[in-house]
Formats: structure tokens, sequence, C-alpha cells
């Protein structure tokens, strides 16, 4: 688990102002300094992780304080954002307080008690922000976990449905090449979607896939019939491989692993589905090895007899490929 950060860093144009802050609130918390918008940046971009406030002047040469707090916002949402200014300058405070730039601002001259105060009740906001941030993560996991093992088994029934009744061996062998090929749960981007329309969207989803294998079924039968495997699913691959003394190399991780990984998002294509719909409808079974340069090598070899099929294969299976993820 990373370790809550617990940094503050100030920015201002003034090296005593610098100094100043250091030595007031270096008891409070570690100080991290800058002397300008792009120095500030810099920092935040090596630092951003340890940093849980950043203070900013309003008033340098080149560009303001709001700028960097804006900059902090977009980049670093979970940093609580502060900007000091001069008494004439409140206006700019109360602007960047509306826009949501900053949490509060701090008036120059400084009070020193009010200041302390003030910084102290920010590092506990951002304490409560990353407690936050660590539940939000943990459950995101959880559900794109859920919603892996979900498209493991919609896919499954559409194997079954679309394609061809003996699909279990088959399927299988897709499922463990890309456990092996260290398949990653999916995306969620629960700022466009809610629960409703994932759920829509992944059946969606589901449905175009079965269509593409059925249509590719139809594509193997007509185009496939008598030729070598690798030459057929090179040419399915569409670009995405090559056949290279024999041995057909796929460039393309996402080939490999697209049907599981993907966004749901992301449309479905032929060429999204090309490897799985091979592996359902070619004669003969294949591993895949991971080469130095990053490709994969696809190794033929004899399907499967039925009675090989693990108990409870396709849990097995997700148990795999959860496992190969970490």
């Amino acid at each position: 688990m990373n370790k809550r950060p617990e940094k503050i860093l100030y920015v201002d144009d003034e090296a005593m102002a610098l100094k100043y802050f250091e030595r007031l609130v270096s008891p409070l918390a570690p100080v991290l300094t800058a002397s300008s918008v792009e120095a500030g940046k810099a920092v935040l971009q090596a630092h951003g992780d340890e940093i849980a406030v950043l203070v900013s002047d309003q008033r340098m040469p080149g560009a303001h304080g709001n700028e960097l707090l804006r900059h902090a916002r977009d980049h670093h949402p979970s940093i609580v954002r502060m900007l000091t200014t001069a008494y004439s300058e409140l206006g700019e405070a109360i602007e960047a307080i509306n826009s949501g730039e900053i949490y509060r601002y701090i008036t120059k001259p400084w009070d020193l008690e009010s200041l302390r105060a003030d910084l102290k009740n920010a590092l506990e906001l951002a304490g409560l922000r990353g407690e936050r941030d660590i539940l939000l993560r943990e459950k995101l996991m959880v559900q794109q976990d859920q919603l892996l093992a979900g498209r493991v088994t919609q896919i499954g029934i559409a194997c079954a449905g679309f394609v061809r009744p003996d699909y279990a061996v088959r399927y299988d062998g897709f499922l463990r090449a890309a456990g092996v090929a260290g398949c990653r749960p999916p995306p969620i981007d629960w700022r466009s979607m809610d629960h409703a329309d994932l759920m829509q969207a992944e059946t969606a989803r589901t449905i175009a896939i079965g269509t593409e294998l059925a249509a590719w079924g139809r594509w193997f039968a007509d185009q496939g019939k008598g030729r070598p495997p690798l030459a057929v699913l090179d040419e399915a691959l569409a670009g995405a491989a090559e056949i290279h003394e024999g041995r057909l190399l796929v460039r393309d991780r996402q080939a490999l692993v697209w049907p599981l990984e993907a966004p749901t998002a992301e449309a479905v294509t032929p060429a999204t589905t090309a490897w799985l719909a091979w592996l359902l409808w070619a004669d003969t079974g294949a591993a895949l090895q991971r080469q130095d340069d990053g490709r994969w090598l696809v190794a033929p070899g004899p399907l499967p007899a039925p009675e090989s099929l693990r108990k409870d294969w396709m849990a097995a299976a997700i148990e795999d490929i959860e496992q190969a993820a970490v």
C-alpha cells in the first residue's frame, strides 16, 4: 500500500517568504518549496504522491498562482489547494474558491496561529481524501474483477449460442492463453455511466461479439478450408501478426486479450474477435509463448480432448486470469 502523502508544497517567488514559511510550518509537516509556477509544476510531477497540501502565492512573475492551482486540480485532484494573497487581491482568491481551484485562502501578512490552524485543517482534509481514495480504489478493483468474471461467462454463452455446442475445450484454450498474455481487468469509466448503463452496454457488447464470431465461422468455412491454420490466422488478424520461418508471431498483444480486457465503449470489430474465432473454428489447438522482443509465438498443437477439461473449468480460468493480473 502506498504511503499516505503528508508534505506541504509552498510556492512563492520571494526567497525570504519561502524560508519564513518553512521555518514556521516544518514542525507541523515536511515542507517542499518552489520559486515559480513552472518550478511548482516540476515538484508536483516528481513528488505529487507525497504532497498533501499545496499553498501558492498569487502574484508571481510570469504566471500567477491560480494557474498552478488549476494545474494541480486537473492532475493531482487529491491535493488540498490553498492560495495566499495580499488583502488587495482577495477578489482573485474568492474567484479561485468559487471556481473550485482552492480550498481556502490565507491573507498576507500571515498570522502564525491562523496559518498553522488552516494548514492543520488542510492536512486533516487531505488525510480524509486519501482514505476515501483508498476505499474507492479497492471498490473499483472489486468491480473490475467482477466485470472480468462476467465477461468470461457472457462470452462463453455467446460461444455456445452463436458458434458451436462443443465450444468448451476451445474456449478454455482462449482463456488459458489470455492468462499467459497477462489479461487485466477492464477499466470502468463511472464518470460516463452508472451500473445500469454499464450492464446494458456490456450486454450489447456481448451480442456484437457473438455476431462477429458467427460471421467468422462462415468466413473460416469458406476462406479457410484446406489452408494451413497459421496462414488462415495470419490473414484473420489483419496486420497484427506475421509469419516468419514457418512460425506465427503476434505483434499486438491486444489481439489476444481484447474481448476480455478492452473498455466497454470500444467498438467490436472483426479484428478484435479474430483470435478467439480462430481458436473456436480451427482444427488445431494452440499455445502462446512470449518472445524476448515482446511478440507472442503461436504454437499449434492437437485439440485437447473434452475429458481433459478441468472441473469447474470456467471458474478456474477466471481465478487464473485474476492471479496473472496481480
